[in-house]
């Protein structure tokens, strides 16, 4: 089978190399879209929303655009119906949270991350509120599907998407625990009841796959 990875996937990697090079776990600080230590700007006492509602969306956006991004590999790439079927699924879900998470930190005041960064596979971006990015994928992960074809393809997808989704998963027991903003833990609870779904759908398809 032909993979037909688009080619503004490499682009982007090749773009962000450089930047990535300044970001580690040991020095707490990002630098992504003028976005440097933490990336929350002051928050009034009388607020509707506190430091870990920003945290949340802010982590939880590049996060998402990952997702979507594998979602969009499984698209081009398989011909499994229920691996299909799931990646349509969870590009409909996440784009629109996406959009919506972006719409609160703009009302908020805060900075907005890009969705490219969902191309920052693995990386510590702790500079943002201490959060990091649970479940993303590395680079070489994101290079080992896009170099997988048929059963073999498949397999790494729903095990890689497993990973993401539980990463997702503790990112939002976060908010909950600690959020403020009644329609942020909402989602948080969306995703968290909707991803353990997918989750378990997910390791049933991986039982059903050919060896």
């Amino acid at each position: 089978m032909k993979i037909r990875t688009p080619l503004a996937i490499a682009g982007a990697v090749v773009a962000l190399s450089v930047p990535l090079a300044a970001c580690s776990s040991s020095s707490g600080h990002s630098n992504m879209n003028g976005m440097s230590g933490s990336s929350t700007s002051a928050i009034p006492a009388d607020a509707k929303f506190n430091k870990t509602d920003v945290g949340f969306a802010q982590g939880m956006i590049p996060h998402h655009a990952q997702a979507v991004e594998m979602a969009d590999m499984a698209l081009a790439n398989t011909t499994n119906p229920d691996v299909l079927a799931l990646a349509r699924q969870i590009k409909a879900a996440q784009s629109p949270e996406i959009e919506k998470m972006t719409g609160w930190l703009k009302s908020w005041g805060q900075n907005v991350p890009s969705t490219a960064m969902g191309s920052m596979a693995g990386h510590d971006m702790s500079g943002m509120d201490g959060m990091m990015m649970d479940g993303m994928m590395s680079q070489a992960d994101m290079d080992r599907l896009g170099t997988s074809t048929g059963t073999a393809f498949d397999r790494l997808w729903l095990e890689l998407m497993v990973q993401h989704h539980e990463g997702a998963v503790k990112m939002a027991k976060n908010e909950v625990a600690g959020g403020k903003n009644p329609d942020v833990i909402a989602l948080a609870q969306s995703i968290i009841s909707g991803q353990q779904a997918e989750i378990a759908t997910m390791e049933s398809l991986i039982k059903k796959l050919p060896a």
